[in-house]
């Protein structure tokens, strides 16, 4: 199973592309779709959503994890990666892919072990998961990869449960 993880945001969307065969995980893909910063919303949600389009084209993910929003302070920060999940999840669904979203702390929980571990502590063990050279950046870029993972383990959990 082909899974596409990703951490939405509209400067900069992570998005990892793994492959899950029985227990192992396999990294394919994974980058960032960056935008340019003084450009209007609409046209920087186009970018997101036509980038995002291609990815799906390329490696045919069976399945999309999209991290849900935390609590922002900032509400326009919010707002715009709202946004930014809105696009996201009509790519998904205009590819008929099947999508999961996972909270940040469960995300956490399925990679370290502990839902409140540090960036760092995900970042590694992403790494070591993926049987990565080096832990991968920019940091949302490890968070897709990780949203990717913690959807493998839940799809992998789900199939034991049957």
């Amino acid at each position: 199973m082909i899974i596409l993880g990703i951490d939405p945001g509209t400067a900069l969307c992570g998005y990892g592309l793994i492959e899950a065969k029985g227990n192992r995980l396999y990294p394919l893909a994974y980058g960032a779709i960056r935008t340019k910063a003084h450009s209007p919303m609409p046209s920087r949600l186009l970018t997101i959503a036509e980038e995002l389009d291609n990815i799906i084209k390329q490696y045919k993910p069976h399945h999309v994890a999209v991290e849900e929003i935390f609590f922002s302070r900032n509400v326009t920060t919010a707002l715009a990666v709202g946004q930014a999940r809105g696009v996201i999840l009509l790519s998904a669904a205009r590819a008929g892919l099947a999508v999961s979203e996972y909270k940040p702390t469960q995300v956490k929980q399925a990679v370290v072990g502990y839902g409140r571990a540090e960036k760092e502590q995900v970042q590694e063990m992403v790494r070591i998961l993926l049987s990565l050279s080096e832990k991968p950046k920019p940091d949302d870029v490890a968070d897709a990869l990780a949203v990717a993972i913690c959807c493998a383990h839940s799809v992998h959990q789900e199939e034991w449960s049957r």
